[in-house]
This record gives C-alpha cells, structure tokens and sequence, in this order.
C-alpha cells in the first residue's frame, strides 16, 4: 500500500490547505481510498454532511486510481448517486477504481460506504487526458517521488 502524489494546495488532499479536508488517499494496487470523518464543518444542513463534499471525494478518490497508475488527467463528467444522508461524525471509507479506457478517455467508479457498512453514495466518471502543455503543469503541481 502506498500513499498517493498530492498538491499540498488541494482542498481535498493538501495538508497546507487550511480549510481543507486533508484526506490522504492510498492504493492497493487496484484501488485508490481513504478514510474520513465527517466534519460538521462541511455540513449542508444542522449535523448533516454536504452532498457536495462526498461528491467532491468520490471525485478525487477516483481521479487518484489513476495518479496511482501514472495517468494525468482532468474530469470531463461525473455521476453521482446518493443513498443515504451522511451525518456529522459519521466514519467513511471511499474506493475509487478504473473500470476502462479508450483512447484519452478513461472510465471510473467509486462508493463511499459509512461505518456501518452501508453504502451512502456511489459515482461513476470519465477523464480525459489533457494536452502536454496543461499535463506539464498536473505533474509540476504535485508531491512525488516517482510519477
């Protein structure tokens, strides 16, 4: 298991972003996840978890399997589907995985699954790949040894 190049900038991922999540994302050689608590913070509603930050997550959990792979890319779509609130405190373990390519276009998956085990949301995606000049500029931006 490894831990995943960040922008230390990042609103989900960077330690140095002061209103950020600071998640730290892994993998296991096949998918990209990390743990968080809920944060009344980031709440949408009194002790409810915005729908907003878990879409943002599964985002970035799934863009993050394919950082994993070495793959540069940017969000050109994602879906998201809610099954239940997240509340405030509540535990959650989000997966990201790549379920395809074709050509510059690389399909995703996620779920974020609460601490009861009980999945609360789900997303699928599609990337693509950006040009050099702006995929220059991905690599730059992040903390890494080996990409």
């Amino acid at each position: 298991m490894k831990e995943i190049a960040v922008y230390p900038g990042c609103f989900v991922c960077g330690q140095r972003n002061q209103i950020g999540l600071k998640a730290r994302f892994f993998w296991d050689g096949e998918k990209a996840f990390c743990d968080i608590t809920a944060d009344e913070l980031y709440a949408g509603y009194k002790n409810i978890f915005h729908g907003g930050i878990v879409a943002t997550l599964l985002d970035e959990v799934m863009i993050k399997a394919l950082l994993a792979e070495g793959v540069f890319v940017v969000t050109a779509e994602i879906t998201v589907r809610f099954k239940k609130p997240v509340y405030s405190g509540d535990r959650l373990h989000f997966e990201g995985w790549k379920t395809g390519e074709k050509e510059m276009v690389y399909f995703t998956a996620g779920q974020a699954v609460n601490q009861n085990g009980k999945t609360v949301a789900e997303a699928t995606a599609r990337y693509v790949k950006p040009k050099s000049e702006l995929s220059n500029k991905l690599r730059e931006s992040l903390e890494c040894d080996d990409l």
